[in-house]
């Protein structure tokens, strides 16, 4: 279903890459299939919002908040931002794709075979010379929908057993202005942020792990959720995928 962009400069993006830890790779695929991809993503009903409380993870459908009283969601709403004060927080709802070979196989949707190309050997043999990475062996994979008021704060994405050697937020928001939030930020060594990467369509943002970065809050202002596939390049390691 994808086919990667012949006409990607591979040499300059490695160059970027090594330079500044980060790159961003527009038009990876053709405007087509990334085109197909958001019109998929945005019909889906079954997204579920993730909030973390501290280590523990809420996970609540579309159904569920529904159905929540106004009092219910004003205290959700609270506790999230007071989170987000002083520590790790986010909030933001998402579509998985199963890390195991054969479960993606079985499954024949636009996300799940946006992983597999992602994964297969000669995009992976791309990725690689990119982060100069020679141990990358597949992508993990989830779908991302930030609503007004969703964010995600500071953060590194070095979690131990995890063998992520790069991160990747691959944007399907055509026509998005900055001032709608959302940013994919990084972050400097206590001097405040020194990048910021406004959401596009069909462009791929590569970036190093570790890296503090962190995303905006959407602004209510935004006419449509930012929606994005993101996930980290991995090596292979001993624990099972999941």
């Amino acid at each position: 279903m994808y086919r990667l962009n012949p006409d990607l400069d591979i040499g300059g993006l490695a160059a970027a890459f090594a330079r500044y830890g980060r790159v961003r790779i527009r038009s990876l695929v053709s405007a087509e299939q990334a085109e197909r991809l958001a019109a998929w993503l945005r019909a889906r009903e079954d997204w579920l919002q993730v909030i973390n409380s501290g280590e523990t993870l809420i996970e609540l459908d579309r159904q569920t908040r529904a159905a929540m009283e106004p009092a219910q969601r004003t205290a959700l709403d609270q506790a999230v931002r007071a989170g987000a004060r002083y520590s790790f927080q986010h909030r933001y709802e998402a579509l998985r794709v199963p890390d195991d070979d054969a479960a993606r196989a079985a499954r024949c949707d636009p996300l799940a075979a946006f992983a597999r190309f992602l994964s297969s050997a000669p995009v992976i043999a791309i990725l690689r010379n990119i982060c100069g990475a020679a141990d990358i062996a597949f992508a993990d994979a989830q779908a991302t929908a930030y609503a007004p008021g969703d964010f995600l704060t500071a953060h590194d994405d070095n979690v131990a057993g995890k063998g992520r050697r790069a991160a990747y937020v691959f944007g399907l928001n055509p026509a998005w202005r900055p001032e709608w939030g959302g940013l994919l930020l990084f972050h400097g060594d206590g001097a405040g942020p020194v990048e910021a990467f406004v959401p596009e369509m069909n462009c791929l943002n590569l970036f190093a792990v570790p890296q503090v970065h962190s995303v905006t809050e959407v602004s209510a202002a935004a006419p449509y959720r930012r929606y994005a596939v993101t996930g980290w390049l991995r090596q292979e390691t001993a624990a099972p995928r999941r």
